[in-house]
């Protein structure tokens, strides 16, 4: 057959692969490309036009999902349309849809995820059975509601060289996931008052809140975090925050905006909920102290997990209530037991007191600074001036804006269809954004650093900003 010839234009709104499909397509349709003629290879067809492998093999794979082409083994591709079926394409062309291969997905840029290969298994399973042999079954009954004394204890210890909080273990309470430690908030402190949260702010607390029946306030966001003057201006008793490292934007706190939050909270006789979900990895500038480690007037509820450090799967939360909340929550919800495996607690109590916590925090921290500098290379390599990178100081994701005309949408389709998965920003929204440049989020803890590079790669291919 004679050569391909479509104009592709990498400024166009659509990924290339798309208009190289929808040209092949209108060929076939209108007769110039013959039923049962053979197309060109796609490593020709990628050097005839100068275009990735990977975006003649996207549009190549489209065209055989909707029939108009098929591929036979070890003779190359050919179209498979004959004259007398084209005639209701010709009058009525079908729109372009982009095939959500979700099962191809290779690589995926989930913030949820972290390195699992690095984690002790080895070591974690003979803690474990120790546990069980020392404790010879006592581990088999239900525990202190409040979780395990000796494990609170080394959470004590840590928290206040690590983040400068400063409580006892009688102020810890345990439980399985920050969800669940919100829901008993909500019941200690009282539905009646307004709780505030960031806007965008965690969904899954945001559903919570409402799923309690509180009545919740959406407090935007400026450089600095939560606007303090915009939540002054509401009735919140309840502020929800993540100032070491804002989800999902990713920008920390400074000291002044800690001050300015602590100043509302005693004033208003309010309490703050800090959350420091991945408190533990920061990699540029000095940590600041905790909200709860700045608070003389006992207004912050601190809240901490070990799904980042650890594994997600283990479940183990935990907050730190100040003394009035303290109270009440031993005179009137002590009847709820505990919600983490006794077992697993002792298992992790063990994991601390010997050192290997500690240990583990150092190698995960060095594995994740090498990731994270991997991933803003190769955005700087392969996007370049396209795309904008927010919140890159801390945590285990960043959030990027992208400037190449495609809808949030679009650019999730077109990655998923080269085989990597990105993630919406605007379901941390509570209405629709109004920034113009959509933005998407990449969480890189659970990938190698072959895979963040490749990942990139791919989607820079896919979004046409090579």
């Amino acid at each position: 057959m004679d050569e391909l010839l479509p104009n592709l234009s990498k400024k166009a709104k659509q990924p290339l692969y798309i208009q190289l499909y929808n040209y092949i397509k209108k060929e076939i349709l209108a007769g110039r490309i013959k039923s049962k003629e053979k197309l060109p290879s796609k490593r020709k067809l990628s050097q005839h036009l100068g275009i990735s492998l990977n975006t003649v093999q996207a549009a190549y794979d489209q065209l055989c999902a909707e029939g108009f082409i098929e591929r036979k083994p070890r003779q190359g591709l050919f179209v498979t349309l004959m004259e007398e079926d084209l005639s209701p394409y010709q009058m009525n062309e079908p729109k372009m849809e982009v095939i959500k291969v979700h099962e191809q997905t290779t690589i995926d840029f989930n913030s949820g995820k972290v390195d699992t290969a690095h984690f002790p298994f080895t070591l974690w399973r003979q803690l474990t059975v120790q546990s069980l042999y020392r404790e010879q079954g006592n581990l088999f009954y239900n525990g202190d509601p409040q979780g395990e004394p000796y494990l609170r204890q080394e959470i004590a210890k840590y928290l206040f060289a690590s983040r400068g909080v400063i409580c006892s273990p009688d102020q810890i309470v345990i439980g399985a996931g920050t969800q669940l430690l919100i829901g008993l908030l909500c019941l200690i402190i009282g539905r009646n008052f307004t709780f505030a949260i960031e806007n965008p702010g965690f969904h899954r607390i945001r559903t919570v809140l409402q799923d309690q029946g509180v009545n919740t306030a959406f407090i935007p966001l400026d450089y600095n975090g939560i606007d303090v003057h915009l939540l002054s201006n509401t009735d919140a008793h309840v502020a929800y925050v993540t100032p070491s490292h804002q989800f999902p934007y990713g920008m920390v706190m400074p000291i002044s905006r800690r001050i300015e939050l602590l100043k509302w909270a005693e004033e208003r006789d309010a309490y703050i909920v800090e959350d420091d979900y991945d408190g533990e990895y920061r990699y540029k500038g000095k940590p600041i102290p905790s909200l709860q480690g700045l608070d003389a007037r006992e207004h912050v509820i601190y809240l901490g997990s070990f799904s980042k450090s650890l594994i997600p799967s283990l479940r183990i939360s935990y907050m730190v209530l100040p003394p009035a909340l303290l109270n009440k929550y031993q005179e009137r919800f002590m009847i709820y037991k505990q919600t983490v495996s006794r077992l697993h607690q002792d298992t992790l109590f063990q994991f601390m007191k010997e050192g290997h916590w500690e240990r583990h925090l150092n190698r995960m921290r060095t594995l994740y600074r090498k990731k994270h500098h991997v991933l803003l290379l190769s955005i700087n390599k392969y996007m370049k001036s396209h795309v904008k990178i927010i919140g890159e100081h801390a945590g285990l994701h960043i959030v990027l804006e992208v400037n190449n005309r495609m809808s949030e949408k679009e650019l999730i389709e077109s990655a998923i269809y080269v085989g990597v998965k990105i993630y919406p920003l605007s379901i941390y929204y509570t209405d629709v954004e109004k920034e113009l440049l959509p933005k998407v989020i990449l969480g890189f803890g659970g990938l190698s650093e072959s895979e963040i590079e490749k990942g990139i790669q791919l989607i820079a291919e896919a979004w046409n900003i090579l």
